[in-house]
């Protein structure tokens, strides 16, 4: 049993997958996430289903308005004494800029308990996905962090930059987008030389990466001209000349490419992460929503019979999923499919079976209603049939096998329902052009992303998962850009890289 009440968490500097182990599971347990808006918002999706959310705010960015410091203590502080596990959500690791000093010593005041849970800095990042070193045998044997952000609070300069100047190794400076001009012309005025190399990385190990070098010199005009805004660190030394000539991030084959995942929330996570992989940045909207069905009871009739049917036909990973979980709630085991036959129609169906342990019998080569009703219609004469559908859908397989002399019954063990409202800020960023890609995965999912999208749906490529889908999409008056060839996750990640632009280093 726990005994922290709040959790302090690095976040890390932006991509959701360098959130550690540890912070993912305390983000899980938490009743109240309290996140800066740095904090990527795919991170939140680790978050239980029912926790409170409350981004701290950021001014003009629609977050609401910005909490002073001593707000966020009483609402961890409030929180934790009702009860509730609070995860306090940093961006970066908490230990570095990030305030913690000051909300341990109010969580000590109140008595509340606490936990620290560290994260991947955002210096770290920068050096990692831009090819930095940090330090060098050479050249830089220690690293300095430094904070540019004047601190209003003392009196004076607030940095030593004559002690600064004579480091003897790498500085990272922080939050020094703004005050470059100053705390650069400050190190020279104490003898940095002017020919120092300077790396700037903007928003560190996100897709929108951008990495710009300049000297020391130069830093006041390149940070002007480029009109570059934080979040950005700057590494100055020797270690941003041994920057690595091949850009691991930046070269993957979707970087800068924003793909819109559409698929229901629980089958959202696979697409997406074979995207990231391939450098998208990825969003989320679900076009549709499974459910349970309307009315059970034909599903349960079904299983109080299932040792009449020679066949269960799955045509979605879906339905093996609430067919097994409905089979558990009648106490019944795997050992009550033991006379019947599984088809599925993939590989994703066949994976979903898998899951459970059990193996289909058959899987057609192509993974589509026709492909399988062809392969099980020399099954067909005289054998029971139950096919194990979802609330509409395409009755092919059905028709197939009747025609073929088969006895078949369906019966519906999930509901597919569209989304009828889309995220507010998934729907500015498609109509102002900001999405790249669009994956349709279904045919549902085509008919649903139409009527939520309208027109604005032509302001990105569409990438289908079939054939078939591309042409429910032709019906409704949009055209695929990318099709799959075959029909997976997978290959539909690779259509996409097949027709986008070869990946090109970012620049401001």
């Amino acid at each position: 049993m726990p005994t922290a009440r709040v959790y302090l968490i690095g976040a890390g500097p932006g991509d959701p997958g360098l959130l550690t182990l540890r912070g993912r599971q305390r983000l899980a347990a938490a009743d109240v996430v309290l996140y800066d808006y740095l904090v990527n918002p795919q991170a939140l999706r680790y978050a239980r289903p029912g926790a409170e959310l409350v981004c701290l705010g950021r001014h003009g960015q629609g977050h609401g308005r910005v909490l002073s410091q001593g707000e966020v203590h009483q609402r961890m502080i409030a929180a934790a004494q009702a009860g509730k596990a609070v995860a306090r959500l940093k961006g970066g690791d908490p230990a570095i800029f990030g305030r913690t000093a000051e909300e341990i010593a109010a969580l000590e005041a109140a008595g509340v308990a606490y936990e620290i849970v560290p994260g991947v800095s955002a210096a770290q990042a920068a050096s990692a996905y831009a090819g930095i070193p940090l330090t060098s045998r050479e050249s830089a044997s220690g690293v300095a962090f430094i904070t540019g952000q004047l601190c209003r609070d003392k009196p004076g300069e607030s940095l030593d930059l004559e002690g600064i100047a004579r480091f003897p190794g790498t500085l990272v400076f922080y939050m020094g987008v703004t005050s470059a001009a100053e705390w650069a012309a400050g190190l020279m005025a104490h003898g940095k030389p002017a020919e120092t190399p300077v790396a700037i990385v903007r928003r560190a190990s996100l897709p929108q990466q951008q990495v710009l070098t300049a000297t020391l010199g130069e830093l006041a005009d390149v940070v002007a001209r480029a009109k570059l805004r934080p979040p950005a660190v700057m590494i100055v030394g020797e270690a941003a000349r041994a920057r690595a000539s091949f850009d691991w991030f930046a070269s993957r084959p979707l970087h800068g490419q924003t793909v819109l995942v559409t698929r229901p929330v629980h089958q959202a996570d696979a697409l997406a992460e074979q995207l990231s992989e391939l450098g998208a940045a990825v969003l989320f909207q679900p076009a549709i929503e499974i459910t349970p069905p309307a009315d059970w009871a034909p599903v349960d009739a079904a299983i109080e019979n299932l040792a009449a049917y020679d066949w269960l036909v799955f045509s979605s990973a879906n339905g093996v999923a609430a067919f097994i979980e409905r089979l558990q709630h009648h106490r019944l085991d795997l050992r009550a499919l033991h006379r019947a036959k599984l088809a599925a129609i993939g590989p994703a169906t066949a994976e979903a079976l898998a899951e459970y342990r059990l193996r289909a019998d058959l899987q057609p080569d192509e993974f589509r209603a026709e492909a399988l009703a062809a392969a099980l219609a020399a099954e067909g004469v005289g054998r029971r049939f139950l096919l194990l559908r979802a609330s509409r859908g395409r009755e092919v397989l059905a028709e197939a096998l009747a025609a073929a002399g088969a006895a078949v019954e369906q019966v519906v063990v999930y509901q597919s329902r569209d989304v009828t409202t889309a995220d507010v800020e998934v729907s500015a960023a498609l109509a102002a052009g900001r999405i790249d890609w669009i994956t349709v995965t279904s045919s549902a999912i085509a008919r649903a992303l139409v009527h939520l999208f309208g027109d604005h749906l032509r302001n990105a490529r569409l990438a289908a998962i079939s054939p078939i889908t591309a042409g429910v999409l032709e019906e409704m008056g949009h055209q695929a850009a990318a099709v799959a060839t075959t029909y997976t996750a997978q290959g539909l990640a690779e259509a996409i890289v097949a027709r986008s632009p070869v990946a090109q280093p970012p620049s401001f």
